[in-house]
């Protein structure tokens, strides 16, 4: 990246000094005249030191001195009697010793505290520049960002244009500078400045690594300064190698949570798989083996035991399909209108695991709108979760009716709750209370829940029943017109 020529204006020329000076002495003279004038007298020469005294605070020791000389020839010859005329006594000697005297002293003054003011202004300058360039390094881990400000602030400092590009566009993107030149820059041992076309190159070597290089045309006139520029380089390397640690330290805590994520569902995965599968497998291997030596009954429920369990299956892999449609944003919604009441019926006969489950719901109820395999997937996940929580011999309760034009369905188990600072967090993926760490789970279910109601234009949310203990949790969807 190049930036742009920034210009800082030049100091005065030395010719325009002493053209100055003399315009200064004109001024005192016209001002000579006036009082001469007006007083009619000629001991007027504190004026023309007036005048060198400004001369020499403005402009230095040199016009300083050309503006005593002019001033004392023109005291001595349009002043002092005989008047226009150059004569040279005791007193014109004082006069222009004087004279002479102040214009050195005051020069020299002058220049030592505009040395100082100027140092002052530097140090001043450096700061303001360290200080903005920190700041813009500290305000991103961006390193494309870091690149841009940190041209922005080369191309400032040194008053010509900049580049900072990376290691790999290095060579051949400096424009004058030939490839080799680059990568001869690039490959010192120690980050050095080297000179090439008429650019300053340097790498942008930090932590024993290099992450590019920056390349800079100075102005010449004013000159720019070489230490502030090298500091500038060197922070903007230390910027860039710390977006680099940045952005391996969040790949790694990405990788670590993955993995986190991954062994949770791998564990969950492993528990709810094989309680159903062992289910399966001892029914049908009973059913193959000693089938015709069961009775009708017996085998019937053998048979129903697969089936509830196959379903059981279905539900879980349907999980984790909709965890992952959710994951990479490719749920597909399908809006209808759907009975609710035929919706939370289903769900709560296929998800009950054999609690007791009353419904209740108004036969003027209307629809909802939505889809409605995925409302019946979220309803079959609460009332799961409702049944693995409430005591044998508990019930569910799932009631349903409409209020500001939402159809609303209330999910109530007999469980032990939550705490109120939980109410939320039990609708993160894997979150699992520490109440109900025994209960078998992945902690999917309710996460999976809100977001297919969320998809398809509706929401979730959980509350402490006030009647009693457990837990009451609320889909709502928009209701058909």
């Amino acid at each position: 990246m190049v930036s742009p020529v920034k210009m800082t204006p030049s100091p005065m020329p030395s010719w325009r000094r002493y053209a100055a000076s003399l315009a200064i002495v004109a001024v005192t003279t016209l001002a000579a005249e006036a009082l001469f004038r007006v007083t009619g007298s000629t001991r007027l020469s504190m004026v023309f030191l007036a005048g060198v005294l400004v001369t020499a605070f403005l402009y230095g020791s040199g016009p300083a001195w050309l503006a005593a000389g002019l001033a004392f020839l023109v005291y001595n010859f349009y002043l002092v009697e005989p008047r226009f005329s150059l004569s040279f006594e005791a007193e014109d000697a004082i006069n222009l010793t004087v004279f002479l005297a102040v214009a050195m002293l005051t020069g020299l003054l002058t220049g030592r505290v505009r040395d100082a003011a100027k140092r002052a202004e530097a140090r001043a300058h450096a700061t303001r520049v360290l200080f903005d360039a920190t700041r813009d390094f500290s305000a991103s881990s961006d390193e494309t960002y870091i690149r841009d400000r940190l041209a922005h602030h080369l191309a400032a400092a040194a008053g010509g244009p900049s580049a900072v590009e990376d290691a790999a566009r290095a060579p051949g993107a400096i424009p004058g500078v030939s490839p080799e030149a680059v990568a001869v820059s690039m490959t010192e041992p120690t980050a050095r400045t080297a000179t090439h076309g008429g650019w300053r190159l340097r790498p942008l070597r930090a932590d024993g690594e290099v992450w590019g290089l920056a390349a800079w045309a100075p102005s010449a006139d004013p000159p720019p300064e070489p230490q502030l520029i090298e500091i500038l380089v060197d922070v903007g390397a230390a910027a860039i190698s710390r977006a680099h640690l940045a952005a391996a330290k969040s790949e790694a805590e990405t990788q670590a949570r993955t993995e986190a994520l991954r062994n949770a569902l791998l564990s969950s995965i492993s528990h709810d798989l094989r309680t159903p599968l062992a289910a399966i497998m001892a029914s049908a291997s009973s059913l193959q083996e000693y089938g015709h030596a069961f009775e009708e009954p017996v085998r019937a429920d053998l048979a129903a035991t697969i089936q509830e369990e196959a379903a059981r299956l279905d539900s879980f892999v349907a999980n984790l399909l909709n965890m992952t449609r959710l994951e990479a944003g490719q749920l597909k919604v399908t809006t209808s209108a759907f009975s609710v009441a035929e919706a939370i019926e289903r769900a709560a006969e296929r998800r009950a695991a054999g609690r007791f489950v009353q419904l209740a719901a108004p036969a003027d109820l209307p629809e909802g709108l939505g889809d409605a395999v995925l409302f019946e997937q979220a309803v079959g996940n609460v009332v799961e979760n409702a049944a693995r929580y409430t005591p044998a011999g508990g019930a569910i309760t799932v009631t349903a009716a409409v209020r500001d034009g939402m159809v609303r369905v209330e999910v109530a188990d007999e469980g032990p709750g939550v705490r109120e600072a939980e109410l939320e967090r039990i609708f993160e993926k894997f979150y699992r209370s520490d109440r109900t760490a025994r209960t078998p789970g992945t902690g999917l279910g309710l996460s999976i829940a809100r977001g297919l109601l969320e998809g398809m234009g509706g929401r979730v949310e959980a509350l402490n029943r006030t009647d009693g203990g457990g837990l009451r949790v609320t889909l709502a969807v928009p209701a058909a017109a």
